[in-house]
């Protein structure tokens, strides 16, 4: 299950968890094959990671070509988002950074971008100038961006690199879809 990963993404979710969880097991193959995937799943199953582990794993194995803007968005409740950045990113990217580094593997350091209600202004300006890799956002932030200048730092997102967290997000997603039509 853990041979569709790089070596150094797979040695650290072996180091950290005993094995897949159902959704993660069932998810990632079509994922990685550029499906789109809803997964349903119970709280503490490991759908953020599941939804995580695959940007990583692409984002950290080469460093995106020059003047390239950011790549994943990741779109949460605000209330989740704290814990989905420490435990399902930061802690996995220092972790696959290590085993990276113990395999003599590349591993391109990711920056992380989150962009809510309250990031400060000078904050959002840094974004514009220097684009995060992976943006973690609210459905309303990321209507904010899409309708300012902020939208050209999304030019380089994949649809198929788009992360939606929740029931809510995915029907503010929606709406926020329609409304664009």
């Amino acid at each position: 299950m853990l041979d569709i990963f790089r070596p150094a993404v797979a040695e650290w979710f072996a180091s950290s968890f005993p094995e897949p969880t159902r959704p993660q097991a069932l998810g990632w193959p079509r994922i990685a094959a550029g499906e789109h995937t809803l997964i349903c799943a119970p709280t503490g199953s490991g759908k953020t990671l599941t939804a995580f582990l695959w940007s990583i794993n692409r984002l950290t194995a080469d460093a995106p070509p020059a003047g390239t803007a950011t790549r994943v968005i990741y779109v949460s409740p605000l209330r989740a988002l704290a814990f989905d950045v420490e435990k399902n990113l930061r802690a996995p990217l220092a972790g696959i950074a290590l085993a990276a580094e113990r395999r003599g593997e590349s591993f391109h350091d990711v920056t992380v971008g989150l962009r809510t209600g309250d990031t400060p202004a000078r904050d959002r300006q840094a974004m514009l100038r220097r684009p995060p890799d992976l943006l973690i956002t609210t459905p309303e932030s990321l209507y904010l961006m899409l309708t300012s200048q902020a939208r050209r730092t999304l030019a380089d997102v994949d649809r198929k690199s788009t992360r939606l967290n929740s029931s809510h997000t995915v029907i503010s997603y929606a709406v926020f879809c329609l409304k664009k039509k």
